[in-house]
């Protein structure tokens, strides 16, 4: 077994720079490049909920939703993490990155299982953007049709009979879980 020396963020950088990864999406977890394939569902639902968030963000103007933005600590050189959907407090956002990764985590970040996600890479995932500044991660599992909330503090299951709701993050967002799997009826 031949083992692979962690890669840094400066490696990374270096590697989705190739011409041959120019249309696809990795991420860097814990110095391991981990490619993104998601499938149409996956997509489906990320375009889903970051309108319904759009939406609630034309109303209520606390901040921006972004699909797929990278994040990256700048004193972590060995992740540069891709949450499928993030949300970003006015109050904490910094100028649009055009170049590069965002410096910080979101306040929330959303990711959504693909076929091949194992749940406690998933929940890995979320204890991540939680320690390092997040302050809500939902975990969205399509064939199950549950959602986890994961906070601080607590982490509960959604399922279709419950309503989703923004906590503190996004005041006043709630939003049918049911809505959320429509497209499995």
């Amino acid at each position: 077994m031949v083992i692979q020396p962690k890669q840094t963020v400066q490696d990374f950088d270096a590697f989705i720079a190739l011409p041959e990864n120019a249309d696809r999406l990795f991420e860097l977890i814990d110095g391991e490049i981990v490619e993104k394939v998601p499938t149409e569902e996956h997509g489906f639902l990320a375009s889903l909920l970051s309108g319904e968030i759009y939406i609630y963000l034309k109303q209520n103007p606390i901040g921006r939703v972004a699909v797929e933005p990278r994040h990256k600590l700048p004193e972590d050189e060995h992740n540069a993490r891709m949450p499928d959907i993030a949300f970003t407090s006015s109050e904490r956002a910094l100028p649009i990155v055009t170049s590069g990764a965002v410096p910080q985590m979101p306040d929330l970040a959303i990711e959504i299982q693909s076929p091949d996600d194992a749940v406690l890479k998933m929940r890995e995932k979320a204890l991540y953007y939680l320690t390092h500044g997040a302050r809500l991660v939902w975990l969205i599992f399509p064939r199950k049709q549950q959602i986890e909330v994961h906070t601080a503090d607590d982490i509960s299951v959604m399922t279709v009979g419950d309503t989703l709701n923004g906590g503190d993050v996004l005041p006043g967002f709630n939003l049918p879980v049911k809505d959320i799997f429509a497209h499995q009826s």
